[in-house]
């Protein structure tokens, strides 16, 4: 009763806008989700920004354009979304080494969409810094990387690969709708989707625009230390609460592979036991544990398949692993 009594007072004592945050953040929280009959009309909808839309039923309006898109995606087979809670992890490297290896089978048709708007490195992971996209009647025409491996990005539309991309939300999603309803795609056995990091506006519109769409499921990319797997939770919760399957999570820099003895050793110690138990404690599957490698880097900065260049590594066979179990997935 009485930690009750002071967790009022120090409620009492916050002011009145920081209390507002409070409301907003226990919303999130304990969201009734929008399709919901207390959408809207919950206490934890109190002072959330999206209240009045929900309550309205305007946030349950179908966007046209999912039809759009569904009939525009209606030849790709498999839609696979690469997700991190946190930067600076190596998710575009696990989505161009994906799709890399995954085209080594000339049979495959890959896509790749970096729906990362505000910092594209997918051009300059293939070595595709400078190319342009076409315009057509029909639509815009992808860059390929190889004959299979069709490739779209923000990238390929600026003037300078260092101008800065200040955008607010709404233009954002139109973009990501736009490469979803005017790329010509085609046939696909794989679209892969390398999104920004984090649970804002361009995971929410993609999720909802693919939702009459073929998608396979989500890959989550964390490392072995706390501060990552604290943000990569709540990249599963979302998952969760948006109904987005997840195919699993690989624990990028986990160890790190010496060039000259190829000894293994630990720079990120898993000191609150790393990726396997996350995903022990949700529930989730660990797809691999990829050591940090230099040779990795070098193949992303040639624009090469770490997986065809270096077979012989460990890495490689992890690599070849992940597109294997991907593969299991999609026969299911």
């Amino acid at each position: 009763m009485e930690q009750e009594n002071q967790a009022s007072t120090k409620q009492e004592n916050i002011p009145e806008s920081n209390q507002i945050i409070f409301k907003i953040l226990d919303a999130n929280e304990n969201c009734p989700g929008v399709g919901t009959q207390s959408a809207g009309k919950s206490e934890a909808c109190a002072g959330c920004p999206n209240q009045t839309i929900c309550s309205t039923g305007e946030a349950q309006k179908e966007d046209p354009a999912l039809e759009e898109i569904a009939e525009k995606l209606n030849q790709v087979k498999n839609v696979i979304l690469v997700l991190s809670g946190k930067g600076g992890v190596g998710k575009s490297t696990i989505s161009t080494q994906l799709a890399l290896t995954l085209a080594q089978d000339e049979k495959i048709q890959v896509g790749l969409l970096d729906i990362d708007i505000c910092g594209p490195s997918v051009p300059r992971m293939l070595g595709l810094e400078g190319q342009e996209v076409h315009q057509s009647n029909q639509g815009w025409s992808p860059v390929y990387f190889e004959d299979n491996l069709a490739v779209m990005s923000i990238g390929f539309l600026l003037p300078s690969k260092d101008d800065a991309i200040i955008w607010r939300g709404p233009r954002k999603n139109g973009l990501i709708k736009q490469f979803l309803t005017d790329v010509i795609w085609e046939d696909l056995d794989y679209l892969i989707i390398d999104t920004p990091p984090g649970t804002s506006d361009e995971h929410i519109s993609v999720v909802q625009y693919l939702k009459k769409t073929k998608v396979l499921g989500s890959i989550i990319v964390t490392t072995p230390q706390e501060v990552s797997l604290s943000d990569v939770r709540k990249e599963i919760n979302f998952c969760k609460k948006t109904e987005l399957p997840v195919i699993g999570v690989v624990e990028n820099m986990s160890g790190f592979v010496c060039p000259n003895c190829d000894c293994e050793s630990q720079i990120f110690p898993p000191i609150t036991g790393g990726a396997s138990k996350m995903c022990q404690d949700m529930n989730i599957k660990l797809l691999a544990q990829l050591p940090l490698e230099p040779k990795i880097l070098l193949s992303c900065e040639g624009g090469k398949c770490f997986a065809s260049e270096h077979p012989d590594t460990k890495s490689a066979r992890i690599f070849q692993d992940i597109v294997k179990q991907v593969k299991e997935v999609a026969r299911k």
